[in-house]
């Protein structure tokens, strides 16, 4: 299954390493910096909904950040080449 997990900081004054704390979770496929109200989504692929449950924690704990889910239902399309 695959999900998206957007984060903020717990402490917004500490210093930006999130990307570098969560290097080493191999669920994690992507991550993205975005501006908005969170400061990174990642995109993390697990086996179900219990592996997911556990790579929140694992992220929550190593990142110190607070994460709300978005889970994909389908992939109509993804890795298309983009247009320039």
């Amino acid at each position: 299954m695959t999900a998206f997990i957007s984060i903020t900081p717990l402490d917004p004054a500490a210093p930006d390493d999130i990307p570098e704390r969560l290097h080493e979770v191999p669920q994690i496929e992507e991550c993205h910096s975005v501006a908005g109200d969170e400061n990174y989504i990642l995109k993390v692929r697990v086996a179900s909904p219990g592996a997911l449950e556990a790579v929140l924690s694992e992220i929550r704990a190593t990142a110190h950040v607070t994460t709300r889910t978005t889970v994909v239902l389908s992939v109509p399309y993804e890795h298309r080449p983009p247009v320039l």
